[in-house]
């Protein structure tokens, strides 16, 4: 009998440290990398929040925004109705692609950007085994947008949505009568450059394109001005969907256009054909790097992954997240230019699927950040942008003012 009430004194003891260490033990803080791993790839919900379709995605197709999509058929319209009704030789340029064709240009590209857009965010939705961030980094927190960003900033990116809208059009309609040649002509049958020159001249051009781009973004990070004054709206969005690609601040797009495309197709034209498979190709590349899914679903970065030290989706994601003040991963292409000046990071690689990262995310596993350079300084990190600027400004110079093509075999 003595022994049963020892017993039964001992359990109910027992009972009452476990129902008070349960009532007393403090959860210790999940980190984001912990979270990763503990969650269920297959959950499909947002933290609890119960969203609707409406309250995020609203036409999509049409920018979410009536006044602008209106803005862009005028303004595309309208350099149709010039290219067709008024007579070839007042508004073609000799040597370059009839206005015709570019209004057609630009149709498509507005046409691809929409429909991919909504193509990879799709695949966001459907596929959440495939996001690179688990879904509580998307909550709605405090009003804000999928992408973290509030109420006063949207409208501050709604502003200059339209401004680069303006500025990208009259930029490319200047550009075709600035600089003849930049959208080149059709070639002849006898002049039409070989295969297996277009695709050296694509990847060259890439290059050049990617090495421009890279510092310029690189400046953007590091010039404090530009930061806290361009380059920053762009980083409001720490948990980036597709529709943030083009989300930034006029000028930040603008020079990405001049120092990007602008740049290469002047050192390195390309002909009609491949001019526009590169122009279209940098749309994909750009919606998917911001579509939040690292996977085989992105088209553009799947073809590009035999490039050395190739750059998927999960690299630029690490950089919209903010780690060590986003100083990692510039590139636009390809990632080679990361690889060389030691800014490459994996980011979130490790915890994705293996068929989804690259052998060198594998070699480079968790090694620590990188130590700030002599090219950190604002001063130096400019110095080849404006390198490339002067290679530009000789070449034209040499060309008298226009974009010629030179053969490489």
């Amino acid at each position: 009998c003595v022994r049963r009430r020892l017993m039964t004194a001992q359990v109910s003891s027992q009972r009452i440290s476990e129902w008070g260490n349960c009532c007393l033990r403090v959860p210790a803080p999940v980190t984001m990398a912990q979270q990763s791993k503990e969650l269920d790839p297959e959950v499909k919900s947002f933290a609890g929040e119960k969203l609707r379709f409406r309250d995020h995605f609203s036409t999509l197709l049409l920018s979410g925004d009536w006044k602008m999509t209106l803005l862009e058929v005028a303004l595309l319209g309208s350099l149709s109705a010039a290219a067709k009704c008024l007579p070839g030789d007042r508004v073609n340029v000799v040597g370059s692609m009839t206005l015709k064709e570019v209004a057609a240009l630009l149709w498509t590209k507005a046409a691809v950007a929409r429909l991919y857009n909504a193509y990879c965010e799709a695949i966001f939705f459907s596929f959440p085994q495939y996001r690179i961030q688990p879904p509580q980094e998307h909550a709605l927190k405090e009003s804000k947008d999928l992408c973290g960003r509030d109420k006063r900033q949207l409208e501050i990116i709604h502003f200059h949505d339209r401004l680069t809208l303006l500025s990208q059009f009259f930029f490319n309609v200047g550009l075709y009568y600035a600089l003849p040649g930049f959208y080149p002509a059709t070639a002849g049958a006898t002049d039409a450059p070989h295969l297996l020159e277009r695709g050296l001249k694509l990847v060259a051009n890439h290059y050049v394109l990617s090495f421009g781009m890279y510092w310029m973004h690189r400046a953007l990070h590091v010039v404090p001005w530009l930061w806290d004054h361009i380059h920053s709206y762009h980083h409001w969005a720490k948990h980036p969907l597709s529709r943030n690609t083009y989300q930034d601040h006029w000028l930040d797009n603008l020079m990405n256009a001049i120092v990007g495309h602008g740049f290469a197709q002047v050192l390195v034209p390309l002909d009609r054909h491949t001019f526009w498979f590169s122009q279209l190709f940098r749309i994909f590349e750009s919606l998917e790097k911001h579509s939040g899914v690292s996977c085989y679903f992105n088209c553009a970065h799947s073809l590009q992954r035999w490039l050395p030290y190739a750059q998927m989706p999960h690299h630029h994601d690490w950089h919209h997240e903010g780690h060590k003040s986003c100083n990692y991963t510039f590139s636009a292409l390809g990632g080679l230019w990361d690889c060389i000046f030691g800014t490459r990071k994996g980011g979130r690689a490790l915890e994705l699927r293996p068929e989804h990262i690259t052998r060198h995310d594998v070699a480079q596993g968790k090694k620590p950040g990188r130590s700030r350079s002599i090219m950190d300084k604002p001063l130096f990190c400019l110095m080849p942008v404006v390198s490339l600027g002067v290679l530009v400004a000789v070449r034209l110079r040499n060309n008298r003012g226009t974009v010629q093509e030179y053969p490489l075999m």
